[in-house]
């Protein structure tokens, strides 16, 4: 994988260089976008980088009944944790970071490697199964492959 990723590193380095700094910056920003969109995707199927599906959720019984509801959406794992106000971008005209900042990067990382963390504060301690929700993989390649290609025959 590593070689890989290093061949795309040259690759798209050859085509970056013949962009101005600004269009540089947009195309930085445009390929941070698209993977976050498609990461974004991924977590919301409840699927890891590298296609396998999230461990099951812990059964919780059913405290009390809701009566009354006409019909309620499958509570999905990480909802909030998608959406791109927490799922972040930083990019400059070299480089660009996709991941969770702030205090949101601590839930993140205790799921993702899959930590011991306190349910509920001062409450019981329990040890998170591993829920890998950002990765580089094959699909992405391909992804930054097109976004770049995309962005260079949309100039000419």
């Amino acid at each position: 994988m590593s070689d890989d990723l290093q061949r795309l590193e040259e690759w798209a380095a050859a085509l970056i260089a013949k962009v101005q700094p600004v269009q540089r910056r947009q195309l930085v920003r445009q390929v941070a976008n698209d993977l976050r969109r498609e990461h974004a995707r991924l977590i919301a199927q409840q699927v890891a980088p590298d296609g396998t599906p999230y461990p099951a959720r812990k059964n919780r019984k059913e405290l009390r009944s809701k009566s009354g509801r006409i019909k309620r959406q499958k509570a999905a794992m990480f909802n909030k944790l998608r959406l791109n106000k927490y799922l972040q971008i930083k990019a400059d005209a070299s480089q660009a970071s996709l991941g969770f900042f702030g205090k949101v990067a601590r839930v993140a990382r205790v799921h993702h490697e899959g930590l011991p963390d306190k349910v509920v504060p001062r409450g019981p301690s329990y040890k998170y199964p591993a829920r890998p929700l950002l990765g580089f993989n094959a699909a992405d390649e391909m992804l930054v492959r097109e976004s770049l290609l995309r962005h260079i025959v949309g100039d000419e």
